[in-house]
């Protein structure tokens, strides 16, 4: 029998915002943060590389595509936070463009409040990209554990240094060049405890590498087009180089599996991937930082939500998610049931865009690329 919304989602509807502003960090002083991973250990006695020729040559090409992110990053760059809010509010028309904000908490904003709100967004985006990393850092790692092929285990093992590298990168550009951290937002928080507890090996795949990754994938390349400032612009730049292989290495490992399942099974990982989906919109309502600069938190999302390139950002975010889902069967599988809930989540014409499977090699760093090469 289907699942409903509020077994998998906890909220009858979608989009009921009180019911999404519920849900909130209550540990945000705890420095260490435990999750029970229920998966078994899988050594294989098949060394035979190559027996999977496409994650063969993903490995290979990981090996050869390392970077430095001491030394290949334009550290010495120097970073005026607030010039910067402004020369990207600039690209977007100005401060607060395209919202009537008359009778709002922001009606009588000045210039310096909405600097200080653009300062504290690129606080909470990069500490939320740094956590996200640190998710997939550590889920990497119990692949490395649990797939039972060898050619996989080679691969993951690559993926485990490039997030940390990633964890490294972020964490320094948000120590020397910003102006604050911000902890974990809950809904991320809820669904890489998820993927990290649940015992089967595939299951880590599909929320990490196909979900999780496939919208920071995404997400990377639109504030990369976006931000005016240099060294981030690289840095991103870099980390999608490795974030497209780990998509695909996600892609080309489960596309078989998955035509082995039952539609039972199947179900599962379509009920999985929408509520990963809805985690990972949701998130992004940046509750936090409302919260912090003393707004009304509801209110503030509410406006927010109308500014003109809100609803093509979030939509824009799920452009890896949804082909690679439809590459996998699972948008389709049984009686469509993914289909409509990415319908639902108005983010299904994506359907047949490219898919990360081979997309890689269109996001690899050029030989000159690296400064210390």
């Amino acid at each position: 029998m289907a699942k409903t919304h509020e077994e998998l989602i906890g909220r009858a509807e979608i989009d009921d915002l009180e019911a999404i502003l519920s849900v909130t960090n209550t540990d945000v002083d705890e420095a260490i943060h435990a999750v029970e991973d229920n998966a078994a250990a899988i050594f294989t006695w098949d060394y035979e590389k190559g027996a999977k020729p496409k994650l063969n040559r993903l490995y290979e090409k990981a090996k050869h595509s390392m970077w430095d992110g001491e030394k290949d990053l334009a550290w010495e760059t120097e970073v005026d936070q607030e010039a910067v809010v402004m020369a990207n509010a600039m690209q977007m028309g100005g401060l607060g463009y395209g919202m009537d904000l008359s009778g709002t908490c922001f009606e009588k904003w000045t210039e310096k409040e909405w600097i200080e709100l653009g300062c504290e967004s690129q606080n909470w985006t990069l500490s939320q990209f740094m956590h996200g990393e640190q998710g997939a850092l550590l889920c990497t790692a119990k692949i490395v554990e649990t797939v039972p092929w060898i050619d996989a285990k080679y691969y993951a093992s690559t993926q485990v240094m490039d997030e940390a590298r990633h964890v490294e990168v972020f964490a320094k550009y948000l120590d020397t060049k910003l102006s604050g951290h911000y902890p974990i937002n809950a809904h991320l928080k809820l669904l890489l405890d998820d993927i990290i507890a649940d015992g089967r090996w595939d299951m880590t795949y599909l929320g990490m590498q196909i979900m999780v990754e496939g919208l920071a994938l995404a997400a990377f390349g639109f504030i990369h087009q976006l931000t005016t400032e240099p060294l981030l612009k690289q840095l991103l730049r870099y980390v999608m180089s490795d974030e497209a292989r780990h998509v695909a290495f996600g892609v080309l490992s489960l596309q078989d599996y998955y035509t082995e399942l039952t539609q039972a099974e199947l179900r599962e990982r379509q009920e999985f991937a929408f509520e990963a989906a809805v985690r990972m919109r949701d998130r992004f309502l940046q509750q936090e930082v409302w919260d912090r600069m003393g707004l009304p938190v509801k209110e503030a999302v509410e406006i927010v939500q109308m500014s003109p390139e809100r609803p093509v950002f979030q939509q824009m975010l799920f452009s890896k998610i949804v082909p690679n889902c439809k590459k996998l069967g699972l948008l389709d599988a049984g009686d469509g049931w993914l289909r409509e809930r990415f319908g639902e989540l108005g983010v299904i014409q994506f359907e047949d865009w490219a898919d990360t499977g081979e997309e890689y090699e269109a996001f690899a760093l050029a030989e000159g690329d690296r400064r210390s090469a």
